[in-house]
């Protein structure tokens, strides 16, 4: 099975989510039809980066590592070094 992480940008704000999923289509769907509260606000979402992982846990684990750097700075650089 296949897990991926994945980077939206809010198309709204601008703002970043990150998280990690097995469907990244379904996932990016129910943030757009505001079925998670926390990214309600920056509707429309669009997927912007996506790593894939053969481990449900390993995609978890990259999902926190990028969360507690808290910088914006190191997503757009993830973002930049897919062109």
């Amino acid at each position: 099975m296949t897990y991926y992480l994945y980077i939206l940008q809010s198309e709204k704000n601008g703002r970043y989510y990150v998280g990690s999923t097995q469907n990244v289509n379904e996932r990016l769907q129910q943030h757009n039809w505001s079925r998670t509260p926390s990214t309600k606000s920056g509707i429309p979402w669009k997927l912007v980066y996506t790593e894939e992982f053969s481990d449900r846990s390993l995609a978890i684990q990259r999902e926190y590592e990028i969360k507690r750097k808290k910088s914006r700075k190191y997503i757009e650089f993830l973002i930049g070094s897919v062109g």
